[in-house]
């Protein structure tokens, strides 16, 4: 486990040469000294990703598909249902700005973490909550901050986390025109996530670094909440 240079798959030509449509940082670099890796499935990725390249601190973004056994899958087949993969979010960051609990708090917030094989409107496995880490810590802070955001949703009477958490896994590059859809224009304003409304405090292991008025531009009260927001980054005042 944890061997991130094998795993490291060399992307296809366009993602390779991509840069990102709204921060303008290359979508595929494998991340750099001091900097970390993270995928997360929060049902579909076209919502999802803009809540975390908005984040400060975050270096890139991009979508794809890990999680299963199929080689290098389109859409098309990822939508089958028969391909093993979930939709991701993949997320680099810069650890001395921003710190893996921060973005874990948006992941469990964003989207409801309990519906299985679902998001919302959207059904099939391709859509199920996921967490894909490449270091024993991140792993060890992803499973924290499971255990303690699962007795804050029993807490507030929803049923149990179905999010897997796992290791070392590949990420296939998802087709360019996927790639911070919602800040393209002539995208169609679309995102599936049903968040539950609850916040995640702290919680063993955790070290925020970002400031409370960060979280104030996400109001997961309202539906669709991160269609409504600005595309570029939150600036700290």
């Amino acid at each position: 486990m944890f061997d991130r240079l094998s795993l490291f798959q060399t992307p296809t030509a366009q993602a390779a040469t991509q840069r990102h449509a709204v921060l303008d940082t290359p979508i595929a670099a494998p991340p750099g000294p001091g900097e970390g890796e993270v995928l997360f499935g929060c049902g579909c990725f076209w919502g999802a990703e803009k809540g975390f390249w908005r984040l400060p601190g975050v270096i890139t973004t991009a979508v794809g598909y890990a999680g299963g056994g199929v080689v290098d899958p389109s859409y098309q087949q990822v939508c089958s249902g028969r391909t093993g993969h979930a939709e991701v979010v993949r997320v680099v960051w810069a650890r001395e700005r921003v710190d893996l609990s921060d973005l874990l708090k948006l992941f469990w917030e964003c989207h409801d973490p309990t519906q299985g094989d679902r998001q919302g409107n959207d059904s099939g496995s391709q859509y199920r909550s996921a967490i894909v880490v490449y270091s024993p810590a991140d792993l060890a802070l992803a499973e924290a901050s499971r255990d303690a955001y699962g007795t804050l949703l029993r807490e507030a009477g929803h049923g149990a986390i179905t999010t897997e958490i796992i290791a070392d896994k590949p990420l296939y590059y998802a087709e360019p025109y996927h790639q911070q859809y919602l800040a393209k224009p002539g995208s169609r304003p679309y995102c599936s996530a049903q968040p539950t409304g609850v916040r995640l405090g702290a919680f063993p292991g955790s070290a925020y670094r970002l400031p409370a008025e960060v979280w104030q531009s996400f109001d997961w009260t309202l539906p669709h909440c991160v269609l409504r927001g600005d595309n570029a980054p939150i600036r700290l005042s």
